[in-house]
């Protein structure tokens, strides 16, 4: 720490990672997996005058091609110590966030192989610098994407209804209209599974004016897209979530012609190649931020910001398995840009067995939420916690 004048300049002192393994509630399917437990990376950034920092990234080999084991093994090949510098302000901190570049993935042209690993160092640097200049989250918003700040103090998440069906897919539906969600998404594509009986039996209990949409998690062959996207019009579908795998998403230009239905990219949206492409195109309507999958928080912002300049949608979505971290950093994220069609995250009590939080913040009756008082984060880490579920961990600094 040094005293330039009145100015306190601060760097950051130490930096280390954790792999952990939390155990969810109950098991989650879907088209592309099947998960009773995830396995995520948490980073501690420490400041010299020690303010200490958190954050979180949520690595998919089906999404990005990261482990949590890779993403570790590459935050070690990555110089980190070289990039840091002393920020005499929180606006420098976030500068700096924004610069820290991880080591080339080999064959990774999109840019997307360190996103989970970068997402939990950025958030880490966010969080500590937020603590020491006593600043929030959504401030990163008004610093990297004014044209999108809109401060909220209630946010409003959508329902899950992910591989239940027949008696269990009505107890489901008949949950998200006794707990009055206003948006519900539905998983298809599932092997075995009746996808146009699902739709019925929940559409019937959770009435015609909730807002009901389906994530396909790359389980349609492009032959069949048009006829099966079309199928679910009689359900007043409002958007289908990347229906076709990633290695044939140039198709979607001629299938969204034959469609009326919107069309989202997620596999298929994790980084700026990814959305340029989408754009250039014509891939989608809408597209799925996710906060691990998309780099962190303020590479989420630039896409946003692309999706508004191309007259785009977008929505905040979540990884399963996300911690009260990852929680904390997409309601922040919620509480601060306009214009988010569906929002998803918070399900913290309901699926993850450790929260890894001192607070619950999980949503509330009808999926609101409030926005987040505290500083960084807003959410302190339960130590203990985080000693029980860990599995490995690496100094990168100090």
């Amino acid at each position: 720490m040094t005293v330039i004048g009145y100015i306190i300049t601060m760097n950051i002192a130490e930096l280390t990672a954790f792999v952990v393994r939390i155990p969810l509630r109950k098991k989650v399917k879907h088209a592309s997996h099947t998960r009773t437990e995830t396995e995520n990376v948490i980073v501690r950034c420490t400041l010299e005058d020690g303010t200490v920092g958190y954050g979180e990234g949520v690595p998919r080999e089906y999404v990005t091609g990261e482990s949590a084991n890779s993403a570790i093994d590459l935050l070690k090949r990555s110089d980190l110590p070289a990039q840091f510098e002393p920020c005499a302000t929180f606006i420098k901190a976030v500068e700096l966030a924004e610069r820290v570049q991880l080591a080339p993935v080999p064959g990774d042209s999109r840019g997307v192989g360190g996103n989970a690993a970068k997402c939990a160092v950025e958030l880490s640097i966010l969080d500590a610098f937020g603590r020491a200049y006593g600043e929030p989250l959504t401030t990163v918003t008004k610093i990297i994407a004014p044209e999108l700040y809109q401060f909220r103090d209630y946010v409003r998440y959508s329902g899950a209804i992910t591989s239940a069906r027949g008696m269990k897919a009505r107890f489901a539906a008949w949950r998200m209209w006794i707990y009055r969600f206003k948006q519900v998404k539905l998983k298809l594509g599932i092997a075995g599974y009746d996808d146009l009986a699902r739709l019925k039996t929940i559409r019937k209990r959770i009435g015609r004016s909730t807002d009901l949409r389906v994530d396909v998690n790359e389980a349609w062959k492009p032959a069949e897209a048009v006829e099966r996207i079309n199928e679910l019009e009689e359900f007043q579908v409002t958007s289908v979530e990347q229906p076709i795998p990633h290695a044939d998403a140039d198709q979607l230009a001629g299938i969204r012609k034959r469609v009326k239905i919107p069309i989202m990219l997620d596999e298929s949206l994790c980084g700026f190649v990814d959305a340029r492409k989408a754009i250039d195109n014509g891939l989608c309507d809408l597209f799925n931020l996710r906060l691990s999958k998309c780099g962190g928080f303020i590479p989420s912002l630039r896409l946003a910001l692309l999706a508004k300049q191309a007259g785009l949608g977008y929505q905040l979505g979540c990884q399963i398995g996300e911690s009260a971290l990852l929680s904390a950093a997409g309601r922040h994220f919620a509480c601060s840009v306009a214009n988010i069609r569906y929002l998803e995250g918070s399900y913290d009590r309901h699926l993850v067995k450790e929260s890894l939080s001192k607070q619950d913040i999980t949503f509330g009756w009808g999926g609101w939420a409030p926005m987040l008082s505290g500083i960084g984060l807003g959410v302190s880490l339960d130590l203990h916690a985080l000693a029980r579920v860990s599995l490995r961990k690496e100094v990168l600094k100090g």
